[in-house]
């Protein structure tokens, strides 16, 4: 390859090719990815290997489960075992045989590649997931090495590195257990689950006691997917008369999972949507933003701490909090208009809220134009145009930042939010976040009766933008029709612009639009899709 010439992209080629222009079909949008044949020299366009077992590992809910089933398969019938257990194999030895040397102890070898390489798990965190003596075991059979590291552990009786639920490692130059390093300001839910205890608990959530008189609503549903469960413990927990709320001086939203939440449970949606259960499916999405009123009108002060991906369902729990808390990493976003619905359990209410307010510090009323004039001049304003457009674009373009800090420019975060750099510090950022609101006399808002409503100018200006993505070739024919609806609510409907109208009158356009695009067969086609690939279908 040196000798040709072909030394990577900026030589135009090497392991790979990119086709475009005169090289490639004509017709085709992006380049064509060509990789390099060593059989015969020549380029091939690149193709995706059939891999049964590793299909079959992409359904299991934990990166522990999947790699267990992918070490399941004999190396001799499964290209995936084939690959990965020489490839583990090695990689668990050198570590082992590297205690002492580049660290410590091995905690200190996973803390340093989930930081330094963004790994979910270290290598002997994996080792441990993957079972120590069963893959020793299986090492030896495949005449791999083993390192005498782990041959010591074993030795002293034990059958993984971490004990007491990751409070303590394995020493092999001590060969005891010896408790993990802590550092201050570092801290997850785990931590006080077992120093404080669980006050109450249900499948998908639970309550937990941070102490100082704070309390954490925990997500820890399948992929923090927010159904029925979540929907029943946060409502009761953050209702004004209950015991949660006279016990503690305020709430964080948070979870110690890979991702704070992948949005509303959709196989529960598909399946009440395709059986016509249209009675039932209100009452979730009634009941859904019960529970985000409930959030936002707490008596005590709710900070939600998003990070990793924060989509539908979880960017809703986050709008509706008093603040936000959210790692640097964070990817929020309403994204349900991929799967052809609009954020029903009061997103799109507080995008229109948020726009209402943004243009309300741009240009405050003047007092001395008529006071029964205000409501429509303000409706009708230059600012509040401008800031509807950002939420119209937010919500219909499904738009999901790239880090916290473009999500203050989407409208998701505010100034008034904090962002955390290292995940570590999240939750005590988050508690302390609620701290410092509870002691300077956080008052729970009063809900919004007196909104103005941008009305039917606002309506038309939207819908042409909708009808402008769908002709510019950016929006199907459903996505103008999601569009549409988006602008209807933000529009507040078919009303007179300064219509003053009040937030259940836009939580009630949300759930009205919601149950109508549940009906639609290209909605109920596009959640199959992304239920069943990951991915958004535009059809």
């Amino acid at each position: 390859m040196v000798r040709r010439g072909w030394l990577g992209d900026k030589s135009g080629q090497g392991f790979y090719k990119k086709l475009r222009g005169d090289d490639g079909p004509k017709n085709e949008e992006k380049p064509i990815r060509m990789a390099l044949d060593f059989s015969t020299w020549e380029y091939r366009p690149v193709s995706k290997p059939a891999l049964p077992a590793l299909e079959m590992a992409k359904n299991a809910a934990t990166v522990s489960e999947r790699l267990r089933l992918l070490l399941e398969n004999h190396p001799a019938k499964d290209k995936a075992a084939a690959f990965l257990w020489p490839l583990l194999a090695t990689l668990w030895n050198y570590a082992a045989d590297r205690i002492g040397e580049i660290a410590g102890d091995a905690a200190s070898i996973d803390r340093a590649m989930r930081a330094g390489f963004n790994w979910e798990m270290g290598p002997f965190e994996m080792w441990d997931a993957a079972g120590v003596a069963s893959t020793v075991n299986r090492m030896k059979a495949l005449g791999l090495p083993v390192s005498p590291r782990v041959e010591a552990l074993l030795a002293a009786g034990h059958t993984s590195w971490y004990a007491r639920d990751g409070r303590d490692c394995f020493q092999p130059e001590k060969k005891k257990l010896e408790p993990v390093a802590t550092f201050p300001g570092h801290a997850r839910i785990a931590d006080f689950r077992r120093s404080n205890g669980i006050v109450r608990s249900n499948a998908g959530a639970s309550l937990v006691d941070l102490g100082d008189g704070i309390g954490c609503i925990e997500l820890h549903s399948l992929k923090n997917a927010i159904g029925g469960d979540v929907l029943a413990l946060a409502s009761a927990v953050l209702n004004p008369d209950s015991e949660a709320v006279r016990d503690f001086a305020g709430f964080v939203i948070a979870s110690d999972r890979e991702n704070f939440s992948v949005g509303a449970n959709l196989m529960q949606l598909l399946m009440a949507a395709q059986e016509g259960e249209w009675e039932e499916l209100g009452a979730v999405i009634h009941g859904f933003q019960k529970m985000t009123m409930a959030i936002k009108y707490c008596p005590r002060p709710v900070v939600a701490a998003p990070f990793g991906l924060t989509f539908g369902g979880g960017a809703e729990i986050c709008l509706h909090a008093a603040r936000r808390q959210a790692h640097a990493e964070t990817y929020i976003g309403l994204v349900e208009a991929g799967v052809g619905l609009i954020p029903g359990g009061g997103g799109t209410k507080e995008m229109l809220l948020r726009a209402i307010d943004a243009a309300t510090s741009f240009a405050p009323p003047d007092p001395r134009v008529p006071n029964s004039n205000l409501p429509s001049r303000f409706a009708q304003s230059a600012e509040l145009s401008t800031a509807l457009r950002r939420s119209f674009e937010t919500i219909a373009l499904a738009r999901v930042s790239t880090s916290a800090v473009e999500a203050r420019s989407l409208g998701l975060l505010g100034p008034s939010d904090g962002i955390t750099l290292n995940r570590e510090r999240l939750l005590l950022d988050a508690k302390a976040h609620v701290a410092l609101l509870a002691g300077a006399g956080y008052v729970a808002p009063q809900p919004r009766t007196q909104i103005p409503a941008p009305g039917t100018a606002a309506l038309a200006m939207l819908e042409t933008g909708a009808f402008l993505m769908g002709e510019a070739g950016f929006a199907s024919e459903h996505d103008q029709k999601v569009a549409r609806w988006t602008a209807y609510i933000l529009s507040g409907g078919r009303v007179t612009a300064g219509t003053l109208v009040s937030e259940q009158y836009i939580l009630d356009l949300e759930r009205e639009a919601f149950l109508s695009l549940c009906g639609e067969r290209k909605t109920q086609e596009r959640i199959a899709f992304t239920l069943k690939t990951g991915k958004p279908l535009r059809n």
